[in-house]
């Protein structure tokens, strides 16, 4: 199965926003099941407007989602992110261009390294949550093809 947050971020639904566990069971199914980001948010108002606003443990599991959805689409297997950096592992026929890969590694080589042919590794002062999710939003939208084109991380 697909790994795509390997550092401990809390991502859930908390028992005091949602006290009813059956509710919760279902809504973590319909987050894991939502086909995109647009589904995403959609759910995201629909908690909001039942439960009231979300608190910081379900936005970060919307965020790792969202994360998920992106990195399936690129090919990506797994993406570790921890405070000094990370990995991402990709598929064996992954949708991204390996002349990208190594453009972004001669472009940063102090930050960004290939580790064999099936993954990328990251070096990075990633202390906090929020560093560590913007830093792989970035990368994953650098590595996201843009009308034939790449965007630098």
């Amino acid at each position: 199965m697909p790994r795509y947050w390997a550092s401990s971020v809390p991502a859930l639904i908390p028992e005091d926003y949602l006290p009813d566990v059956q509710a919760r069971l279902i809504l973590y199914k319909r987050i894991a099941n939502a086909n995109d980001s647009e589904a995403l948010r959609d759910l995201q108002v629909e908690m909001i407007d039942r439960f009231g606003l979300l608190p910081d443990s379900l936005k970060n599991l919307l965020r790792v989602t969202s994360i998920k959805q992106t990195a399936q689409s690129l090919g990506i297997r797994k993406i570790e992110a921890g405070a000094n950096g990370g990995k991402f592992e990709f598929d064996q026929q992954p949708k991204i261009e390996p002349i990208a890969l190594v453009k972004l590694v001669q472009s940063k080589p102090s930050t960004y390294r290939l580790a064999g042919a099936a993954a990328l590794s990251f070096t990075a002062s990633l202390e906090d949550y929020e560093q560590r999710f913007e830093f792989v939003e970035r990368l994953l939208l650098t590595l996201t093809p843009a009308n034939g084109e790449r965007r630098t991380a």
